[in-house]
């Protein structure tokens, strides 16, 4: 499974720019499902399975793209401004590098600041390509580009940038291997559009039209230093989503999911997050309703260039989603 997440972390695709990461996936997903197809917007989904008597039609989500930035002016030495594709942070942004989707790289600086003890706004920083004129620039305004950080392992930790939400596109496929039988018609979507407004769940849900949805995102964790207070860590099992910001989960999907998970004795949280959602909130609002729920990978440093999971919740996800999906379910309140 290593192998897959470097390979899928270190692929480029910023919101609306997925064609690269979604090719990767494709690759990766070969010979696995009855049927894949992408959508309008660029979701790719694939079909497994057909239900039987008392099953149910399941989508399971996780967002392809990652953030990035976007040039919004060149000026006259050649030096690229630029504003952010989702939730980017001057903080994490100076000294930083970024890649673009023409591969053309470049380091993130600032401009020399008033008081140097406030935190930067991005429309003071700026990208040095090297160049020394627009002409010699070698990316225009409306390209766009993603962190330029690589994967690593820190023992059973894994550090790289857009583990957010790559790391749950990997999920998705070890449970599409892992799968042997299944009473239900299953779709795993890999959405696109997540970073900036949950677009591309949006319109998978609507097309799957399904019984039952469960996102599977990074959540962030309350373990380490002076943190803010979360009863979530690294290495204790992936987490039950019950409230975000924009979301109550199914109170009938968080029973399912932690009685899977005593059932098969794994190990399991429960969530609670103050800020930020997952694709979950917009399937539970499609059409006329989805009951809907979201099993969380812990993660440090989120929407930063370097995030951290734990390769143990990584495979603990895989078994719960796997087990889930390959059993009866009962949606009776």
């Amino acid at each position: 499974m290593k192998t897959l997440i470097q390979k899928l972390v270190e692929t480029k695709g910023p919101s609306g720019y997925e064609n690269e990461i979604r090719q990767v996936i494709t690759q990766a997903i070969a010979g696995l499902g009855d049927e894949v197809k992408t959508d309008a917007l660029g979701n790719l989904i694939v079909r497994k399975g057909s239900a039987a008597k008392g099953g149910l039609k399941i989508l399971m989500t996780a967002h392809m793209d990652e953030i990035g930035v976007i040039v919004t002016h060149i000026d006259d030495k050649g030096f690229a401004r630029f504003t952010n594709i989702g939730g980017v942070s001057p903080l994490t942004c100076i000294g930083g590098r970024v890649i673009f989707m023409n591969n053309a790289r470049g380091v993130i600086a600032s401009e020399r600041l008033d008081d140097p003890l406030k935190a930067p706004k991005l429309e003071q920083l700026y990208i040095d390509l090297g160049a020394t004129s627009p002409e010699d620039c070698p990316v225009k305004v409306g390209d766009t580009g993603v962190f330029d950080r690589g994967y690593m392992e820190l023992g059973n930790r894994l550090v790289s940038k857009a583990m957010d939400d790559r790391i749950a596109v990997a999920i998705l496929i070890e449970t599409l291997k892992a799968l042997k039988h299944t009473p239900h018609e299953l779709y795993f979507a890999f959405s696109v559009q997540e970073e900036v407004g949950l677009r591309g769940a949006v319109t998978a849900a609507f097309g799957v039209d399904p019984d039952l949805g469960i996102a599977v995102d990074v959540t962030r964790t309350g373990d380490t230093p002076k943190c803010a207070r979360m009863a979530v860590e690294l290495g204790k099992g992936p987490a039950v989503k019950v409230r975000d910001a924009r979301m109550l989960a199914d109170p009938r999907v968080i029973r399912l999911m932690v009685e899977t998970a005593k059932k098969n004795n794994l190990p399991y949280q429960l969530e609670v997050l103050e800020g930020g959602s997952t694709d979950a909130a917009a399937i539970q609002l499609t059409r006329s309703g989805v009951p809907s729920g979201c099993i969380s990978i812990p993660c440090r440093y989120v929407h930063h260039p370097s995030e951290m999971v734990d390769i143990n919740d990584v495979r603990h996800a895989v078994s719960l989603l796997t087990a889930l999906v390959e059993n009866p379910i009962s949606l009776a309140y």
